[in-house]
């Protein structure tokens, strides 16, 4: 199985007010044809439909990206891309049925027409959902012969659940930025971090979104939703003197081009992004350790999507092939007391920053909402698609995908709530103390990461990783905290859960995008800052390449 990851990736989402009730063009078309391709499956096919959905994702970007003070790339693109889901037999047993090791994939996503052209859409949705269901009706039959020679499953909950219809058409925004202003942030930007010789490569980048849903299905749902979004992301890399890769980045989200941060703001992103590097560079690297720690409140939230998050996804729940960490432990206690957990995909704002993980319908047009998983230490249910679980029959609006996948049930916006809070400055006193009860040398102090990963399949290790960019020693004699290079966290989940001692008062925000099984679909983890009383770090892989050994070339016209 592959592992879950955790990246920085796109910026925040704005879902846009409701729109007249007239049904667009798009919804019209997607939705007599599916009527029309309905009927005839339900009631001419054998194995017979009983469900059909069309969804149709509309993607328009823009990037630009700037190196050394010159503009290196731009890109633009737009697109379409046509999803077709098809439920044959029942929803005791149908053709999505989960086996070991077996994941269903029936859509591919295929690209379709920007223009809202009668003929050219039924055309190519006629011709997806013919593949579909062959494949489907296929499927269908090795699973019906499967469950009579192997052994009884252990959840022999149904294979799809009931939902409501929902219709809703809300105004789709426009994807508004001014080039030119951009072009010319970007290049002074770039010109600042290569000025600084030790640094060997270094981008600033722009980018800006729109995302447009439409999702019809044959039970009368019809929805057409949008959103958009903007990144600054700067990054920088370098080589220390022993061949280790070095890296540090910042990224700048917002919900749309003209509320992304004053110059000023970014200027400081750009001179911390130099600086943290420049330290890594005369930072000693560091020895694998076990120890107390403060997790920053973003690494903390990375910490708990990895960790917790994908083992509370409902899917893992019912496929033997999973670890199933948590399957049988509901009402029952699964981290400290004083921490609960919940996700919500209905708000787009946390602790002062835009979240990525917002929305106001799943990918199966289940609408979204609060879902509390953990209540002060006690596990109460799962993140749910309409796939439903043994306990748990419906959906909870976290059905997710990125076009060209299948939908499974997926993390939104995490959420970590503490009843034991204390000040910054308390928490470092605990750190201190904790340093001097183990009789540790020091502590460590983690800034800032990048992402993660986990694993959580039966046949590979039950563990994760995630990837600092920026930690320190602490140390409890008063000496200023030492910046070290080539840490990174490891662990298993439920020997790390129990570590978590206390938290800060101020919660912060990750946002990245998440990749498994359903594709790549954007996320956000809020946290509070966490003190441990143990953690496992471990050195990173490095390369045998020393640093280049000619000087660099001098720049014309002094850059």
């Amino acid at each position: 199985m592959q592992p879950h990851s955790l990246v920085v990736a796109l910026p925040a989402l704005l879902l846009c007010g409701l729109r007249a009730a007239e049904a667009p063009r798009l919804v019209d078309i997607l939705g007599a044809e599916l009527n029309r391709n309905f009927e005839s499956l339900k009631t001419k096919a054998d194995p017979p439909a009983y469900y059909l959905a069309y969804t149709v994702t509309e993607d328009e970007a823009v990037s630009m990206e700037a190196t050394s003070g010159l503009l290196a790339a731009k890109d633009k693109r737009h697109s379409r891309i046509l999803d077709v889901t098809l439920r044959l037999g029942t929803p005791k047993l149908d053709n999505y049925h989960r086996q070991q090791r077996d994941f269903a994939q029936f859509t591919r996503g295929s690209g379709v027409s920007l223009d809202d052209n009668g003929n050219a859409l039924r055309r190519r949705i006629w011709l997806d959902t013919d593949a579909v269901y062959r494949a489907a009706s296929q499927r269908l039959t090795n699973i019906k012969t499967n469950t009579q020679v192997k052994v009884e499953e252990t959840d022999r909950s149904d294979d799809f659940s009931n939902a409501d219809a929902a219709v809703d058409f809300q105004k789709i925004p426009e994807l508004k930025y001014d080039e030119k202003k951009w072009a010319g942030h970007l290049r002074d930007w770039s010109k600042r971090i290569s000025a600084h010789g030790d640094i060997l490569a270094s981008q600033v980048s722009f980018q800006a979104q729109r995302e447009i849903k439409t999702f019809v299905n044959s039970e009368g749902t019809r929805l057409q939703h949008g959103r958009t979004f903007a990144r600054v992301v700067i990054s920088a890399r370098s080589k220390a003197f022993d061949g280790m890769d070095l890296a540090t980045a910042e990224t700048i989200e917002a919900d749309e081009p003209s509320r992304l941060p004053s110059e000023k703001k970014i200027d400081a992103a750009v001179d911390k992004v130099i600086a943290d590097l420049r330290g890594l560079l005369k930072a000693q690297e560091v020895d694998p350790f076990v120890g107390p720690a403060i997790l920053s409140g973003r690494a903390a939230g990375v910490f708990f999507h990895e960790i917790f998050g994908h083992r509370i996804e409902g899917h893992r729940q019912k496929d033997e092939s999973e670890g199933q960490t948590f399957t049988k432990r509901v009402n029952q206690s699964v981290l400290p007391d004083f921490l609960s957990v919940y996700f919500d995909p209905t708000i787009k704002r946390y602790a002062e920053e835009d979240l990525y993980g917002w929305y106001s319908y799943d990918d199966e047009g289940v609408k979204g909402r609060r879902v509390s998983v953990v209540e002060k230490g006690i596990l109460k249910t799962f993140l749910l698609s309409r796939s439903p679980i043994a306990g748990f029959p419906n959906s909870n609006g976290h059905g997710r995908r990125q076009a060209g996948h299948e939908i499974v049930a997926r993390q939104s916006n995490l959420i970590v709530h503490s009843d034991k809070q204390v000040s910054t400055p308390k928490l470092r006193e605990l750190l201190i103390e904790e340093i001097k009860k183990q009789n540790k040398p020091y502590g460590l102090y983690f800034e800032s990461v990048t992402g993660g990963f986990t694993t959580t399949g039966r046949q590979g290790l039950q563990a994760f990783t995630v990837i600092p960019l920026v930690v320190y020693k602490a140390f409890a004699d008063g000496r200023p905290d030492e910046l070290i290079r080539g840490a990174d966290i490891v662990g298993t989940p439920l020997a790390s859960f129990a570590k978590i001692a206390a938290t800060s008062d101020r919660a912060e925000v990750f946002n990245g995008y998440c990749g498994a099984e359903s594709g790549s679909v954007p996320v956000s983890a809020a946290s509070p800052a966490l003190l441990v009383s143990e953690i496992e770090i471990q050195r990173k892989n490095r390369s045998q390449e020393r640093p280049p050994l000619l000087s660099r070339p001098r720049p014309e016209g002094g850059l």
